[in-house]
């Protein structure tokens, strides 16, 4: 009932707890076991680097996975009809989610980036990338994009699947209007498709939206950005929007975030801009 690409990430997501519990009943499947998985994966003694040493993963990532568990356990006993006592996941104590991202580009490294991107051989690399960190939308949300949903005239883009699955309209700077038209009057278009950034034909011959990870994982390595991810560039233009002085609301009517408790890890900057406001305020009382 998932959306697709939420069923390739979690059919990945998955493949440790095959690995680990599919030999196991469900029945079978106790505290203790989950929590000897827990301690594995935090640990990484199951996934050597190149130097033999444990490559820990994420507590978020570990999270995950047993929130992916604990939804299977609940979908057995609610709708499978399995007489378990208990959800076992429930039992155990989960990683915390840690704190989110806060890696934004120094105004040389987005320079640097910016400018090998330019240079690319595909233009289409150019324009997603200038999109995300002038609308703050998401990788998915900008390659799903059909030209029926793009309004330069109107100066916005409705986007229909977003990651929360409600629809949005997302407002377009003049740069992002800009990139959008580029975009649109691409000569090279097949006829065969709607997608504004397309990718070549698979094998089923239908075109799909274009897949640039690996160049852009090359890029930025290339520029000494390798800790840098797509998704940061939606982090710097939501960070833009609170410094430009918009309102939590108006945030989040252009970023989609559901809850405003997502947005609070932006108030730093709020904050930054008081500062400034109470040395304006100092210096007009002692002018007057």
């Amino acid at each position: 009932t998932k959306r697709p690409q939420t069923q390739i990430r979690e059919t990945r997501r998955a493949a440790p707890l095959v690995k680990f519990f599919g030999r196991y009943a469900i029945a079978g499947i106790t505290p203790e076991l989950v929590a000897q998985y827990r301690d594995l994966r935090l640990s990484g003694v199951d996934r050597k680097r190149t130097d033999g040493e444990p490559n820990p993963r994420a507590p978020n990532t570990v999270r995950l996975e047993l929130a992916l568990l604990g939804h299977l356990f609940t979908v057995a006993v609610k709708e499978w009809g399995i007489g378990l006592t208990y959800n076992p996941v429930l039992n155990i104590r989960r990683p915390s989610p840690g704190a989110g991202r806060n890696r934004r580009l120094n105004a040389d490294e987005e320079s640097n980036l910016l400018d090998v991107i330019d240079r690319h051989s595909n233009p289409m690399l150019r324009w997603i990338v200038r999109i995300a960190l002038e609308t703050g939308m998401r990788s998915s949300e900008i390659t799903t994009l059909r030209r029926s949903q793009v309004d330069l005239e109107r100066r916005i883009v409705c986007l229909l699947e977003t990651k929360n699955t409600l629809p949005r309209t997302v407002p377009l700077t003049a740069n992002a209007t800009a990139l959008f038209g580029e975009a649109l009057r691409n000569p090279i278009r097949p006829i065969d498709t709607d997608l504004i950034f397309f990718g070549e034909p698979g094998k089923d011959g239908k075109r799909r939206p274009y897949n640039f990870n690996k160049v852009w994982i090359d890029i930025k390595r290339s520029v000494g950005c390798a800790d840098f991810r797509f998704h940061d560039l939606r982090h710097a233009a939501v960070s833009r929007f609170v410094e430009a002085g918009l309102s939590d609301q108006e945030v989040s009517a252009i970023s989609g975030h559901k809850s405003m408790q997502m947005l609070k890890r932006y108030t730093h900057l709020r904050a930054e801009d008081l500062v400034g406001k109470l040395d304006k305020l100092k210096r007009q009382r002692k002018a007057s």
